[in-house]
């Protein structure tokens, strides 16, 4: 597994982001290896965004943001925003202890 983590600083208006990357999520949701993800919107930061996206593998991921579908979804969300995109491998993961 991989996991694509993207933070966001959203400069134009926020629904407007929100909207669009909803509809590049539904984009993702149908690609092979895809298997989840998360937009975070920062709380005390305005415009700042984070989307964590984890996928079965790092092919995968190229596959789909490589797919010309793509291009479109990828174009109207910098038009909205800048990005610092990166894809990371698992190294350590911890649950939380059973609850009493």
């Amino acid at each position: 597994m991989v996991t694509f983590i993207n933070r966001f600083t959203v400069t134009g208006p926020a629904e407007e982001f929100e909207r669009l990357f909803e509809d590049t999520s539904a984009f993702f949701r149908d690609r092979p290896g895809f298997l989840r993800h998360r937009l975070l919107r920062h709380t005390r930061q305005a415009g700042a965004y984070v989307n964590i996206a984890e996928w079965t593998d790092a092919a995968s991921f190229q596959a789909a943001v490589t797919h010309p579908d793509f291009a479109p979804h990828a174009a109207a969300l910098r038009a909205l925003s800048t990005s610092d995109p990166n894809l990371y491998a698992p190294v350590l993961e911890r649950e939380a202890a059973p609850r009493r």
